[in-house]
């Protein structure tokens, strides 16, 4: 990442850098404190970015950005001057410095991702986390969100929802992840590729059995769908279609009401978190997707993390 912020001249050229094009008009956007400004952008429709976002991206010093090309297309359409940096998963460990570099010299950063919300499935976590340590401005601008208008449009329970992003890309850990997620008491939020939609869907089919589920696509575009049906009949037909571009979202609903689990299903459960993680996320985890309170969880793993009851599990 270069230092391209604009060279501090004169009141007229940094007026001039912080315009931008609303309705045809020219607006000047207001100063910007220094510190670093997480933006959402239009995850489609252009005209979804909001007020407050136009002003930050136009005051901003400089912008962060996963694809300069992708966020071009939104700043030259608000006639917006700032300059563009990448900083995605490929360059943040080189990017971040220089970045908080800039911070400490008083600049004004905005963080944007592709579309919709930074920081949901993108490392935009660590700079913040980074900036804030190092005791730098960190706010928001909120916006637009692909996760959220999906669980709008599905006609699925919203009270209680469970983002998971992105599903593993190869079947074998994929159809693990699903079979983790199958008890969680909520409606489900994931994230898929065009080429890979069919054979996540016809897995989640396997594992999670005919509840309805919606996939979104194009939300907010032109060509906005939302093909809502069970996962198995929903497998069924993009498996018999050419695949989608893009990327969409898949909304599932949550299992129906279920008796608790066994002991024995319990402990199952409690052995494969135990394996991957510690008693403390075990206890979290299972917890989270059989309803039990955490206190019973907690006794029955650490008995198990010990190797007393059913047999060991580390």
């Amino acid at each position: 990442m270069q230092d391209d912020r604009p060279d501090r001249g004169s009141a007229q050229d940094l007026a001039k850098a912080r315009r931008y094009l609303l309705a045809g008009q020219a607006l000047e956007a207001p100063r910007l404190a220094p510190g670093l400004y997480v933006v959402a952008t239009p995850i489609g429709n252009l005209r979804d970015v909001t007020l407050r976002a136009l002003e930050t991206l136009a005051a901003a010093d400089i912008i962060a950005c996963e694809d300069t090309r992708v966020t071009r297309k939104l700043t030259d359409h608000y006639g917006i001057a700032t300059p563009l940096s990448p900083y995605h998963e490929h360059n943040a460990a080189a990017a971040r410095p220089r970045i908080l570099s800039l911070l400490r010299d008083g600049a004004a950063v905005a963080l944007v991702s592709d579309a919709g919300t930074p920081l949901v499935s993108d490392p935009g976590y660590k700079l913040v986390r980074a900036a804030r340590e190092a005791g730098y401005l960190v706010t928001t601008a909120p916006g637009a969100s692909a996760a959220l208008a999906a669980l709008a449009v599905a006609g699925l329970p919203s009270d209680r929802f469970t983002f998971e992003g992105f599903l593993p890309p190869k079947t074998a850990a994929r159809r693990t992840r699903i079979a983790a997620l199958a008890r969680v008491p909520s409606t489900l939020i994931l994230f898929e590729t065009g080429p890979r939609l069919a054979a996540a869907l016809a897995d989640l089919a396997a594992e999670l059995g005919s509840r309805p589920a919606a996939v979104c696509r194009e939300l907010t575009k032109l060509h906005e769908e939302v093909r809502p049906g069970a996962l198995d009949a929903l497998a069924s037909a993009y498996a018999n279609e050419p695949a989608p571009r893009g990327e969409m979202v898949i909304v599932i609903a949550p299992p129906a009401a279920e008796a608790q689990p066994t002991a024995d299903e319990l402990d199952a459960l409690l052995r494969s978190a135990l394996d991957r993680g510690s008693v403390k996320d075990a206890v979290s985890e299972v917890a989270s997707v059989t309803g039990q309170s955490r206190s019973d969880v907690y006794r029955r793993a650490l008995a198990l993390s010990k190797g007393i009851g059913n047999g060991a599990a580390k």
